[in-house]
């Protein structure tokens, strides 16, 4: 059993996938999702997973007004998770670690509402993961788009754990929402954490890579929605602010991508948002012939 198709998104040209998995080899991942308000963004987003065995989904509702709803989705096992007041993603992202390592999954794969995978990435990390096991986190390569789904700009990280060690802070390395991780690593790191606002995600990143590896899979495997009202647009100063203070706790003087790093985002603290938006369209956006 499959998920509907009636919700592709229209740009879902993809790799070929790997050989189908066999029935049940998903049984120890699961999708995490934090939302606040939004039912049909969490629908439409968890209409856009497409495996070949049973998808797991906990959807953490931090207090949404009215409450969310698991939609009725083909293939998809969902539950919902209530936070008793609209806490913040960061404590709704813990809670979601927490309850996930109660019920016995391994891995959590991450994704916001509004955001659209593809095919098969859920059996694509959960294989890379396996072979791998000093990799904690693994994320994928993210397809920027607008509400409407116009395509914006591609973001390729790095692969290798050493290349994301040594660029860091100097540009995103990590897509939180294309990330799947191992639920065992996170909590022995201290799991998600208030204490950077808005940057949880690099806050715990940079914790997992101080006993573990972290690394991308060279291919696309998230459609990111650039929304004007979410966290990166109207707390964008409390996300630098966090930024730089990560940036000097882990600062190293050695690498000269840390100095370079610091420059770039104490420009970005007094950048506009929409400007720092239009040079990233210009330096990202497809070139004739590519």
């Amino acid at each position: 059993m499959t998920n509907s198709s009636a919700s592709a998104h229209p740009f879902t040209g993809s790799p070929a996938s790997p050989a189908s998995p066999a029935n049940g080899a998903l049984d120890d991942v699961a999708v995490l999702i934090p939302a606040y308000n939004g039912q049909a963004d969490v629908e439409r987003t968890l209409a856009s997973f497409s495996e070949d065995a049973p998808v797991h989904v906990l959807i953490v509702d931090d207090g949404s007004t009215p409450p969310i709803v698991a939609p009725a989705l083909p293939n998809l096992k969902i539950e919902v998770l209530r936070m008793p007041q609209n806490g913040g993603i960061e404590k709704a992202l813990q809670a979601g670690i927490e309850a996930l390592a109660g019920r016995g999954f391994r891995y959590a794969a991450r994704i916001d509402a509004g955001d659209l995978t593809v095919p098969h990435r859920l059996a694509k990390q959960r294989a890379y993961l396996e072979a791998n096991p000093r990799v904690a986190g693994l994320g994928m390569w993210t397809q920027v788009v607008t509400r409407e789904g116009r395509p914006l700009f591609m973001l390729r990280p790095p692969a290798a754990p050493q290349a994301i060690r040594r660029l860091r802070f100097y540009r995103s390395c990590l897509a939180h929402p294309s990330m799947t991780l191992r639920i065992d690593a996170v909590r022995e790191v201290g799991n998600y954490r208030a204490d950077y606002r808005s940057a949880e995600d690099l806050d715990l990143f940079l914790r997992l890579m101080e006993r573990y590896d972290c690394a991308n899979l060279p291919e696309l495997g998230l459609y990111y929605e650039l929304n004007e009202g979410g966290i990166s647009a109207t707390r964008r100063r409390r996300q630098v602010s966090s930024t730089l203070r990560l940036q000097m706790r882990y600062f190293n003087a050695g690498n000269l991508y840390d100095w370079l790093a610091l420059a770039k985002n104490l420009l970005h603290f007094v950048m506009p948002y929409r400007a720092l938006q239009a040079v990233k369209r210009r330096l990202f956006a497809p070139r004739a012939g590519h």
